[in-house]
């Protein structure tokens, strides 16, 4: 073999070494680094804080074919508040606590979230917030109720990503997937109805001696302008023949409704024309002219025969109101109020119906009128004590289709109760007026109500009383529950 052979070869085995040592190198380097062929793909950690059924639904986005570059740790944690998220972070479910629609107990208080999710040994059920609704009776905790701030009363569940890829590797595939549309302050519309209104006779007297309308509403009126919309059933007309004797308000009352941040006045009631049909058509143009919607009664019968139509915040509601009592409907071209007629109420139900809406029924019907001087009196509080089948007439129109009857010509709140797929209050009380001889007509309810995507989510009931100051009031706490749980015992 020739020299110049014996050079070649030897450049080759040096070059052969070289990549040897190269490779060997380079392979060293991946085995310890684990990278290039011997990297290992990233692994996902489930944290123990995870539910099985939380696991379940991670495991469908991280599949066992999906490719990760780094490891990611995923954890879960419960507030009792709504937190700011980082951008690893998501708000996938928010938990509240609910008891029986006729359980008298308004709140729970708990030391931290993890009392009550995801395990809780408790007398109350804790859902998702998806699954509340109105036969069921919300929870305050820790004296918050998640409806009025949506902040605070609930527990809010949020998962977390752990990566150093997040961004690049994570994010596109879980946000799609864990984003969840929860009720937000532009989502819920909030809806206070209350009871009989009349700013007159003994009222008359006492607005000259304090000399301000808002006097009347200074304890409720903050409550009660809080809510999104607020109604009443006002039997009284402004009229200038106003006085102590007479169910006439002195025009200085808009002022009180005004105070409460009223947005819909019902006009069934029978004493609208008490003061002439020339303030009754003066007052409906006060309503008008200030952007007050009216339902239960008009100029005419035709004009007090319209359905009210509320479309807010993604929320259809229809609103009847129909007078079946002693007097005060119309019949012609004068004022007065929506006078019941089966054949109409069957046809604007369906209508309703027909659209969606959540279809709410009010009725000005036949009084209790067993009034006591005592407060334990208890003959008005059932269903059954007002003249006529008041209990067969408002399930009838839950059979029809309505989803709510409430009865606003009770001077005296009356029980409620769950009625085939819907909910019957058979009476509010009185939220305004001078009757303050009778304990029972100082008192009233309000239902607070809460919808959401076209659904009521929630009636919150709150009880009022005034005395002699004709000042009303939201009850305290303790005489509040008392009272409910009065209510509920003489449920049909």
């Amino acid at each position: 073999m020739s020299r110049k052979q014996h050079r070649a070869i030897g450049v080759l085995v040096k070059i052969f070494l070289f990549v040897i040592v190269f490779a060997g190198v380079f392979l060293g380097i991946q085995f310890f680094t684990k990278t290039g062929l011997f990297k290992i793909p990233g692994v996902v950690y489930y944290d123990e804080s995870l539910t099985e059924d939380e696991v379940g639904l991670l495991k469908t986005i991280l599949t066992d074919e999906t490719e990760l570059d780094k490891d990611v740790i995923i954890s879960a944690r419960n507030e009792l508040f709504k937190p700011e998220l980082h951008e690893n972070e998501f708000l996938v479910a928010i938990y509240v606590p609910v008891t029986d629609f006729y359980d008298t107990k308004t709140g729970i208080t708990v030391e931290s979230a993890d009392e009550l999710f995801p395990n809780c040994n408790c007398e109350y059920k804790i859902i998702d917030v998806d699954e509340l609704s109105f036969d069921q009776k919300l929870l305050e905790i820790n004296g918050e109720y998640y409806l009025d701030t949506l902040d605070t009363g609930a527990i809010f569940r949020i998962i977390s990503f752990e990566s150093e890829k997040y961004i690049e590797e994570i994010e596109p595939l879980v946000r799609k997937e864990l984003a969840r549309v929860l009720p937000e302050k532009d989502t819920v519309l909030t809806f206070a109805q209350t009871g009989v209104t009349a700013l007159s006779r003994g009222m008359n007297a006492k607005i000259n001696s304090v000399g301000n309308a808002t006097y009347f509403a200074e304890k409720i009126g903050g409550f009660l302008s809080s809510f999104d919309l607020t109604h009443t059933s006002n039997e009284s007309s402004f009229s200038r023949s106003a006085n102590s004797r007479n169910i006439c308000s002195d025009n200085r009352f808009f002022n009180t409704l005004t105070a409460i941040g009223l947005d819909i006045v019902e006009l069934t009631g029978n004493h609208n024309q008490d003061c002439g049909d020339e303030s009754a058509r003066n007052t409906i143009d006060i309503y008008n002219e200030n952007g007050i919607k009216i339902v239960g009664g008009g100029k005419t019968v035709k004009e007090a025969a319209i359905p009210l139509e509320i479309n807010e915040k993604g929320n259809g509601i229809t609103f009847l109101a129909y007078n079946l009592s002693t007097g005060g409907a119309t019949y012609d071209n004068t004022p007065g109020a929506n006078q019941y007629y089966e054949e109409n109420a069957v046809e604007e139900i369906a209508k309703a119906k027909s659209r969606g809406d959540f279809i709410l029924v009010d009725i000005q019907y036949y009084e209790c009128s067993s009034y006591d001087y005592t407060y334990e009196n208890t003959t008005c509080d059932y269903a059954n004590s007002s003249a006529g089948d008041q209990i067969g007439f408002f399930r009838h129109l839950i059979d029809l289709g309505a989803d709510m009857v409430v009865g606003t010509s009770a001077h005296q709140p009356q029980t409620f109760e769950l009625y085939g797929d819907g909910v019957i209050y058979y009476g509010l009380g009185n939220l305004f007026f001078d009757q303050v001889w009778w304990p029972g007509t100082t008192r009233s309810l309000i239902l607070g109500h809460y919808f959401y995507k076209g659904k009521l989510l929630q009636t919150k009931i709150s009880p009022t009383v005034y005395d002699n100051s004709m000042q009303t009031a939201l009850m305290d706490e303790a005489s509040a529950t008392n009272f409910i749980e009065r209510l509920i015992k003489v449920r049909p």
